[in-house]
């Protein structure tokens, strides 16, 4: 228990080091912003499962309270923020029918429509939130810079993070098959 917590609380703090610095770069002020660190959202959930998870949440929630964005739809961005993650984790466990690796077409191709599954989750959970309790925020516009902040940067950053951690670094993915 105690090395889970230790886990969680670096993780935790891995994320408010990579979120802090783009936190001023608002695309809707107090909104939404450019996010280069969903990417660790996959990654943690293929290292860390559920507890990288929960600090992608739990992070998202406590960089809205530093920068004084905390709102009601930040509750969603908690829900996104951890099911989120969850999802990748999730699918590589049950339908994958391999261990995890990104050495094949096929698997850069699960991996890939795991991301953008969980993506649209993301955007599903946060934007009728901010819709239904922020009617002057345009909608549309913000479910886009949802989609493209979890999708465009867990790809293109995370994917080859994911494949350095494991092939170069030797971390292990606690992705396994289900049952094992």
């Amino acid at each position: 228990m105690k090395q889970r917590v230790w886990r969680f609380f670096l993780l935790f703090f891995i994320y408010m080091v990579f979120a802090a610095p783009f936190k001023a770069m608002n695309l809707i002020p107090g909104f939404t912003d450019v996010r280069p660190v969903t990417a660790l959202g996959p990654i943690y959930a293929v290292f860390f499962g559920p507890i990288g998870c929960m600090a992608c949440g739990c992070g998202n929630m406590i960089a809205d309270i530093i920068d004084d964005a905390l709102r009601w739809s930040s509750l969603a961005g908690f829900a996104a923020n951890f099911l989120g993650p969850c999802v990748v984790w999730y699918l590589w466990r049950r339908y994958a029918g391999r261990a995890f690796a990104l050495r094949t077409v096929r698997d850069l191709l699960f991996h890939t429509g795991a991301i953008l599954m969980a993506s649209l989750l993301e955007t599903a959970i946060i934007s009728p939130a901010v819709a239904t309790a922020y009617p002057e925020v345009n909608v549309v516009f913000f479910a886009l810079t949802v989609l493209g902040n979890t999708s465009v940067f867990p790809i293109l950053i995370g994917i080859p993070v994911t494949i350095l951690m494991q092939e170069e670094l030797g971390f292990t993915p606690c992705v396994s098959l289900r049952g094992h």
